[in-house]
């Protein structure tokens, strides 16, 4: 039986004021063992209502836990999707203050964003599809933040909490994914100046694309759509790597270019 809509209230609204007040809960599904995943999307719909009245904008959408190494760390084994807004997009190569972004327990994830330059809606969107609705693709520091303690989430978790949603920075290059086999291409991260992590494409679904296909087939079962000029996150392609205040996170992406970030208290 679904959760009524007052508790779904509640719960969106509680996690809304975890984020700005940079506290974490206890995991939702330990206190309601019945959330479906339909129940948290729709707390998550009531945890983006409360960032909408503070005057964010939707500028995009995410797909995570895509790869076998990310849900093998989270113990989380199906992707999950969420919403960016406007608020969450810095600037490439910038110093974040952890307190101005309400950041809590962070961790940053390498991957590929899609710029989108025609509308999709699904169901039944394919990979062909993603591409040729496609704009450019380029590299992506995804800074994930969970509001629920110590990352113990399960799936039904993190789609309450926008797919631990962060922040997002995008690289400088923009690049035409038809130019390019996005599941070869190769990502290497460094931290601090050491290694911190590689990976393939291929890694996210076998395909980037096929992530973004699987996010447009599955928002549109709910009725949400891409639009023309949205930014969509495919999900990491290496293990996430925590990140807190003197860190500096650095990564290239084979064809794709480069993406930096530090943070800052």
């Amino acid at each position: 039986m679904a959760l009524d809509e007052k508790l779904i209230q509640a719960l969106g609204n509680e996690l809304f004021h975890a984020l700005r007040e940079r506290k974490t809960l206890q995991p939702l599904t330990a206190r309601h063992a019945d959330m479906s995943i339909a129940d948290a999307y729709r707390i998550s719909l009531q945890f983006l209502q409360q960032r909408k009245a503070l005057g964010e904008t939707v500028v995009g959408k995410k797909i995570g836990v895509t790869s076998k190494a990310v849900q093998d760390m989270l113990n989380v084994h199906q992707p999950d999707f969420g919403f960016l807004t406007d608020r969450m997009h810095v600037a490439n190569g910038v110093a974040i203050s952890m307190r101005e972004y309400n950041l809590i327990q962070p961790r940053a994830e390498g991957e590929i964003a899609f710029i989108l330059s025609e509308d999709l809606s699904g169901p039944g969107i394919t990979a062909d599809d993603v591409l040729a609705a496609t704009a450019s693709v380029t590299p992506c520091f995804e800074i994930v933040d969970s509001r629920i303690a110590d990352w113990q989430i399960k799936i039904e978790d993190t789609v309450a909490d926008n797919a631990s949603c962060g922040v997002f920075a995008l690289g400088e290059a923009r690049v035409d994914p038809r130019s390019i086999d996005l599941a070869k291409v190769e990502l290497t991260m460094q931290k601090n100046g050491t290694d911190a992590g590689r990976g393939l494409g291929a890694a996210v679904q076998g395909h980037p694309c096929n992530a973004v296909a699987w996010l447009a087939n599955t928002l549109g079962e709910l009725g949400i759509p891409f639009q023309a000029g949205e930014i969509i996150l495919s999900g990491a392609l290496a293990p996430l790597v925590p990140v807190g205040p003197g860190d500096e996170i650095t990564m290239h992406i084979s064809g794709l270019g480069s993406a930096s970030l530090q943070f800052t208290d």
